[in-house]
């Protein structure tokens, strides 16, 4: 068509696109369904179902011991969470007491995890804004503990180190010494990572007043953990609702104040440097004693309700649990951190650009085993 020197006129033309489930930065079986209006998202819709794993009927079938090994597989980046909270909640129906030794292993294990799996995060989101070095590095600091957890369980990722009634092995000797060493290596990385990628301008210019999250949404979601955190919620139940023997320790609840995915990336940095707290103290107080309390072979809950929550790495991790007097639970509910934190994405995506997405839904992070439970 002429235009005799005039500019032709933009035609914004409303576009669907489904991002996702093969896309490498839905990290994992997720699919995004965006209408666009141009580069403007107008809607998405949040798909997921994918990897369904059917854990809560399977543990229905199999009880209590033989389906605790499982949990390993739902947040597969910090499998004692939902190890813990499970055995938390077979703990609370049976009335079991756990050793004061095992409590302070599980903080251990927990916290040593919690940094592992914010070091993929913080790789991760590196990755999906194009700094492949900052994979390079978490990673490189994350196979410190991988290599803890080899020595200490056996298994590097599905370790299933927590019991029913405590954990399932002592430190082996030498291995807090390896620990601190490599809390020290960490610690001294992570200043490396502010200056190469914390205080870098083109992550500031693409996180910056970026898919700002207010207090009160996140309440009306039900997000917990660092995505709450950053927008201001404070809430961490090892604080708010102790459990095991986090209220022994001295460390500090990290928030945020805009909400943005600055504040949730900046956030995580900074409770790996608590959870790094947290682990130099119990390795300095570790009491003696058993780590297991003696269960009979064919271990049974009462008739009762029990809800066994832990505060995991992306937010509350929760057990609800029926029994009935036999070997399994008569009814098992899992309430996952971050199935509530992914469906805050259909909201704060509205009215920013596309290629936005990947930043916005990097901040969120998300595990789809964890959500397709």
């Amino acid at each position: 068509m002429a235009t005799h020197g005039r500019k032709a006129p933009l035609h914004n033309e409303e576009m669907l696109i489904n991002m996702g489930p093969q896309h490498p930065s839905t990290h994992g079986v997720l699919r995004l369904v965006l209408r666009l209006r141009g580069e403007m998202i107008e809607s998405c819709r949040c798909v997921i179902g994918y990897l369904h794993r059917c854990h809560e009927y399977i543990s229905e079938r199999n009880g209590w011991i033989r389906s605790l090994p499982l949990t390993d597989r739902l947040d597969y980046l910090s499998p004692i969470t939902c190890e813990w909270a499970m055995a938390l909640a077979a703990e609370r129906l049976a009335q079991v007491e756990v050793p004061e030794r095992a409590e302070w292993l599980r903080v251990l294990s927990a916290e040593l995890y919690r940094i592992a799996s914010h070091l993929v995060f913080v790789g991760t989101f590196g990755n999906d804004l194009a700094a492949v070095t900052m994979f390079l590095h978490t990673f490189r600091e994350r196979e410190l503990i991988m290599d803890i957890f080899e020595k200490l369980t056996g298994q590097r990722m599905t370790c299933h180190y927590i019991r029913v009634g405590g954990v399932g092995w002592d430190l082996p000797a030498g291995l807090d010494r390896e620990i601190r060493q490599a809390l020290d290596v960490i610690e001294s990385r992570l200043r490396e990572y502010d200056d190469l990628f914390t205080n870098n301008r083109i992550l500031r210019a693409r996180t910056e007043g970026v898919a700002e999250i207010s207090a009160e949404r996140c309440r009306a979601y039900g997000a917990s953990g660092p995505v709450a955190r950053a927008s201001g919620v404070d809430f961490d139940l090892r604080r708010d609702a102790p459990y095991g023997v986090y209220d022994r320790f001295d460390y500090r609840v990290i928030l945020g104040n805009r909400g943005d995915c600055l504040d949730r990336f900046t956030c995580r940095m900074e409770e790996m440097r608590q959870s790094a707290r947290i682990c130099r103290q119990v390795l300095d107080g570790l009491p003696p004693g058993e780590i297991r309390t003696k269960l009979p072979a064919r271990f049974k809950t009462p008739e009762g309700v029990a809800y066994g929550a832990v505060e995991g790495a992306r937010g509350e991790c929760g057990y609800f649990a029926i029994g009935d007097g036999t070997e399994a639970p008569y009814r098992l509910k899992i309430r996952s951190g971050g199935f509530s934190n992914l469906h805050l994405i259909e909201d704060i995506l509205v009215g920013w650009k596309v290629a936005d997405v990947v930043t916005i839904l990097g901040s969120i992070d998300i595990v789809l085993g964890d959500i397709d439970r």
